[in-house]
C-alpha cells in the first residue's frame, strides 16, 4: 500500500509533536513545521530521515509557499493536512490586549491557517483526495472570559471551514476539530499548571486523536468535529 502522508503545522511542541509521533508509528510520512529550529532538529533525530520537518513561520506567507512547492515536489500531495498551529494570548481582558498583540495571534491563527491551505490545497485538488484538517477548539463554539482574542480566532476557523467546504471538489473535504481539554503550555497559560494537571497530557490524547484523523474520509466535508473520549 502506498504510504501516506501527513503534513502538521506546529510540530515543536504540544498537540503538534504528539501527533508526529503519533502518525509516524502508524506507519505515515510525516512532513511538519514550526517556528523553533532546535526542537525540529530534535523532533527528526527522533523520527528519522523518513520524515521532514522545517523552520517556517505559517503567518509568513512567502515561506509557507516555499515550503510547500518544496514538500510537494518531493512527496507529493498530503493525504491528511492539518493546521495544529495557534497562538493565545495573555489571559486579560480584550481591552488590555494590545493590537499587536492582537494582530500577532490573528496571523497565526487565521492567516496561517489560510497561508497552509493555499499552497497545498491545489495539489490535493489535482490528486483527487486528502482531507483538511483546520484546529478549533471549546473556544470557537463557546467563550470565555480573559481570552477574547483567542476565541475570536477559533471562531473564525470554524467558518473558514465551513466556507471551504463548500468550495472543494468531490474527494477532498475540510472539517474543523476541537481537540478537547489537554494539559499543554497553553492550557497552562489559563488554568495554571495545577489546574491545568487534571488533564490529560499530549501523548495520551494522541493515541485518541491520531486513529481518529486517520480514519476520516470525504464524507465528513464540513463537519464540526470532536476529539473522542473529550
Amino acid at each position: 500500500m502506498r504510504k501516506k502522508t501527513t503534513v502538521i503545522t506546529g510540530v515543536s511542541r504540544g498537540l503538534g509533536r504528539a501527533m508526529a509521533t503519533g502518525f509516524a508509528e502508524h506507519g505515515h510520512r510525516v512532513i511538519g513545521c514550526a517556528r523553533s529550529a532546535d526542537s525540529l532538529t530534535e523532533l527528526q533525530e527522533e523520527l528519522g530521515q523518513s520524515h521532514s520537518f522545517s523552520p517556517v513561520d505559517v503567518a509568513d506567507d512567502t515561506a509557507v509557499k516555499a515550503w510547500a512547492e518544496s514538500t510537494i515536489s518531493e512527496f507529493g500531495a498530503p493525504d491528511l493536512l492539518i493546521n495544529c498551529a495557534a497562538l493565545i494570548n495573555r489571559s486579560a481582558p480584550l481591552w488590555e490586549i494590545s493590537n499587536e498583540e492582537f494582530s500577532t495571534l490573528t496571523r497565526v491563527n487565521i492567516d496561517g491557517t489560510a497561508n497552509v491551505i493555499r499552497h497545498y490545497i491545489p495539489s490535493m485538488i489535482e490528486a483527487g483526495r486528502g482531507i483538511i484538517v483546520n484546529f478549533s477548539s471549546g473556544w470557537g463554539r463557546t467563550t470565555s472570559p480573559e481570552v477574547a482574542p483567542y476565541c475570536a480566532t477559533k471562531w473564525a476557523i470554524e467558518g473558514l471551514t465551513q466556507a471551504l467546504a463548500a468550495e472543494l471538489p468531490h474527494g477532498v473535504a475540510a472539517v474543523a476539530f476541537n481537540p478537547g481539554i489537554i494539559n499543554t503550555e497553553m492550557l497552562q497559560s489559563c488554568f495554571g499548571e495545577e489546574g491545568a494537571a487534571h488533564y490529560s497530557p499530549p501523548d495520551d490524547w494522541a493515541r485518541q486523536a491520531v486513529p481518529f484523523l486517520d480514519s476520516l474520509d470525504d464524507s465528513s466535508n464540513g463537519q464540526a468535529l470532536t476529539c473522542p473520549g473529550q
